[in-house]
């Protein structure tokens, strides 16, 4: 692991070094022969119309999958169909600066100073970033194949790329001003750190206790967590609190699919979408548990943004407090169901009642959507009503 002095030395190396030379320090070789997502696209065509068919459970199930999906379990695949997309366009604008540019998630060229600061929080950091990225784009590319593939209408954000996103070396040129989400004005609800280790609250059984957040000074105001521009590289104390910063947006986002996945499960009639619900988000719960633990290794420090004046302070989390302490990263058992049953560790919450607009709700507050315009809410509130209103076993 790097220490933070390793970070504010390197902030500046290699600046004036070749681009071909940065890159070759960077870039990893990449242990997989064949890309995910080239495999994906030569083979949803052939096998998308038959997966599953074994699972079929019932004669009205059958006929109902070989001729098309309900419209209920259209909606509850086409939401996180759309979330997913716009994950994998933050997750991308995360890779161009901080991650691996290569086949699998082409695009950007890399952010030495931003690599190495977040490198300080954990020494894969670039691996993570990519292969995360990877598995977003691969769960919106299949998603909206099977919607299509079953006669359905799959999510379209096309219309909606408009943000500016950041214009620090490294980014896409490309993708300048054609962002679906905003990773510079976040304001980061950080009370999932004390939920998972709350052994006697679950906000399915206590929807008013509130959870202590990790980090209180990124659930007010607005941080950023991607250089906004060249000029954000050239404060080491800053540059690591914009690292900081992602590093908890991270898990963040992450433990939103990890609930949202199970509750929209519980309202699938055919067997087909239910076992897709619960096959994708399983690899939220693998994403939400490795960016706890990473950002459990944020170096403790506080910093004033020099464009806003808002200030962050990380604190040190290795503590012995049970509800803050870093090492507890495996779910603590919490009442499940009813309190006259024994605690158990699960995933929590996944009450299903609102699940979609709940998500829809917390992303926004985050500021994720900051300076997307009125059509983009009203498209993505009409796919959460619809994803709300879908029951098992009704059309």
């Amino acid at each position: 692991m790097k220490t933070l002095s390793d970070c504010t030395a390197g902030s500046s190396k290699g600046e004036n070094r070749p681009l071909e030379d940065n890159l070759e320090k960077r870039i990893k070789p990449r242990k997989r022969s064949i890309s995910r997502r080239a495999f994906l696209g030569n083979t949803i065509a052939l096998g998308a119309g038959t997966m599953g068919v074994g699972l079929l459970t019932s004669p009205r199930t059958a006929e109902a999958i070989s001729g098309g999906l309900t419209p209920g379990d259209a909606a509850l695949l086409r939401f996180p169909a759309a979330l997913e997309i716009l994950e994998a366009d933050f997750w991308i604008q995360y890779n161009e600066l901080g991650g691996i540019q290569d086949d699998e998630v082409p695009g950007g060229s890399g952010n030495e100073a931003y690599t190495d600061a977040l490198e300080v929080i954990e020494d894969e950091m670039q691996d993570y970033i990519h292969d995360n990225t990877d598995d977003e784009i691969t769960h919106h590319t299949f998603l909206n194949a099977y919607l299509v593939s079953k006669g359905a209408a799959p999510a379209n954000l096309d219309a909606f790329r408009t943000l500016m996103g950041s214009t620090a070396m490294g980014v896409n040129p490309d993708l300048v001003g054609h962002r679906l989400t905003n990773l510079t004005q976040l304001t980061i609800d950080t009370s999932w750190w004390t939920r998972y280790r709350d052994d006697s609250h679950n906000p399915d059984l206590d929807p008013t206790h509130v959870f202590p957040q990790a980090v209180p000074t990124l659930g007010v105001n607005q941080h950023t967590a991607i250089p906004r521009n060249d000029a954000d590289t050239t404060d080491p104390n800053f540059l690591q609190a914009i690292a900081n910063t992602a590093a908890f947006h991270f898990p963040t986002i992450e433990q939103g699919g990890n609930s949202l996945y199970p509750s929209l499960a519980q309202r699938a009639t055919h067997t087909e979408v239910l076992r897709i619900l619960i096959s994708i988000g399983p690899t939220e719960t693998m994403h939400f548990q490795t960016w706890s633990d990473v950002a459990g290794n944020a170096p403790p420090l506080t910093a004033v943004d020099p464009v806003t004046g808002v200030s962050v302070t990380f604190p040190d989390l290795e503590v012995e407090d049970e509800l803050f302490d870093k090492a507890l990263i495996m779910p603590e058992p919490c009442p499940f169901l009813d309190r006259s049953l024994p605690i158990v560790s699960i995933i929590r919450p996944t009450k299903t009642e609102g699940a979609a607009m709940g998500a829809l709700t917390f992303l926004t507050n985050m500021g994720l959507f900051i300076g997307q315009s009125p059509a983009f809410f009203a498209y993505m509130t009409q796919l959460a009503r619809e994803a709300d209103k879908a029951r098992h076993g009704r059309g």
